[in-house]
C-alpha cells in the first residue's frame, strides 16, 4: 500500500510538472498559475520523501543492497 501511494505521488508529480511547463508556455510566464503548479510540486516532492522516509522508518521499505 505504501508503494502505492509513494507511485501515486510521483505521477501526480509529473503531472505537476508538465502542468507548469503548458502555464509557463501558455501565459509567457505573466500568470500566478506557474507559481502554483510550482507550489504544488513541492509539496508532492516533500510528501513523496516523507512517505520514503517513514517507509524506511517502519521497515515496510528495506533495500537489499549487501554493502
Amino acid at each position: 500500500m505504501l508503494k502505492a501511494a509513494i507511485i501515486l505521488l510521483l505521477l501526480a508529480t509529473l503531472v505537476s510538472l508538465f502542468s507548469g511547463l503548458f502555464f509557463l508556455v501558455k501565459d509567457e510566464g505573466r500568470g500566478s498559475r506557474v507559481v502554483n503548479a510550482l507550489t504544488v510540486r513541492v509539496i508532492l516532492a516533500a510528501l513523496t520523501l516523507a512517505l520514503i522516509a517513514w517507509g524506511f522508518y517502519s521497515g515496510q521499505l528495506v533495500t537489499h543492497v549487501t554493502w
